[in-house]
């Protein structure tokens, strides 16, 4: 193997390869690759003419997501099974018609599954099964003077300084994951003129209270990959959510609103959008792998 950690040179060649093979995970977008490295450290390969991303986990040492590009998942095994782990994040559908190394197994990966919803929905949250949603709104409105901007490289550090009033809220030193986050978000919001990003700001009295930023998947769909809002101000998050899918992402039919990581609280606020379908999602472990080190994640054999 020849592989190369992922740096800010790849964006270019990165980019060109997801968008002749566009990607249906959330994961794959340069963006979220480079913003996480530092908790999930990336490392890159091009094999028969396709870009192989390879990720540290838990489980030693994966590939990211399907293959970017034409090579077989079985040639890939082929060629790397004895240096790495298996597979993760990989996308449930594209095991179809797979034969798997002798020994190696497929779990269910709910946690990770992707949320995908129609833009239209989230945009104008008609219909009675958004009644909730429109009441936080509306209350939230008629409390604060909200002001929509679209995010710019000026703004930036705006943001930048309501995250760090958001983490103080959060204590987000406490918790690894939001330590994470903090700095994937950080690492976003500084290239944010040079990725492909678009990103709304909610000003209440001058100040940034809220922002969510995106960018496109593939031709149909939209990701978003970071949405905040003040917790003081009740329906603020409700408000950034409509108005981010009605005026930045109106030239898309869907919405990739990526993981609930099998948080209770983030799993029944991305289901109360209703969905329209899920990128669900499976891990691969090769024979010889420590697969008893799954046992902890709720994962469930699939038949591939």
């Amino acid at each position: 193997m020849t592989l190369r950690p992922l740096t800010l040179d790849d964006r270019l060649s990165v980019t060109e390869y997801l968008r002749r093979f566009p990607p249906e995970i959330s994961e794959l977008t340069f963006t979220n690759l480079y913003a996480w490295r530092h908790t999930r450290p990336i490392w890159t390969e091009e094999f028969k003419d396709s870009l192989l991303l390879f990720a540290e986990t838990k489980m030693g040492l994966v590939l990211l997501g399907n293959p970017v590009g034409p090579v077989a998942l079985t040639e890939v095994f082929k060629e790397y099974g004895s240096r790495i782990s298996g597979a993760d994040r990989f996308p449930r559908e594209r095991l179809a018609g797979v034969t798997l190394p002798p020994g190696a197994t497929a779990v269910e990966d709910r946690d990770n599954a992707d949320y995908v919803y129609r833009r239209e929905g989230l945009a104008t949250l008609a219909g009675r099964h958004f009644t909730r949603k429109r009441n936080h709104i509306n209350q939230c409105l008629a409390a604060y003077d909200c002001q929509y901007e679209m995010i710019t490289p000026e703004t930036v550090p705006e943001c930048l300084a309501m995250q760090e009033r958001w983490c103080a809220a959060r204590d987000c030193r406490t918790e690894p994951g939001l330590c994470g986050e903090y700095q994937a978000i950080e690492e976003t919001l500084r290239h944010y003129g040079e990725f492909p990003l678009t990103g709304c700001a909610i000003r209440i009295e001058g100040n940034i209270e809220a922002f969510t930023v995106g960018e496109a998947l593939n031709p149909s769909t939209a990701v978003c990959h970071f949405e905040k809002a003040m917790p003081q101000f009740q329906g603020l998050a409700q408000v950034v959510n409509q108005w981010f899918a009605r005026d930045n992402l109106a030239g898309f039919a869907y919405v990739n609103r990526e993981q609930d990581l099998g948080i209770p609280g983030l799993r029944k606020a991305k289901e109360s959008y209703f969905p329209d379908h899920m990128v669900e999602k499976v891990r691969i472990v090769l024979a010889g792998s420590s697969i008893e080190r799954l046992n902890n994640h709720r994962l469930k054999p699939v038949v591939v």
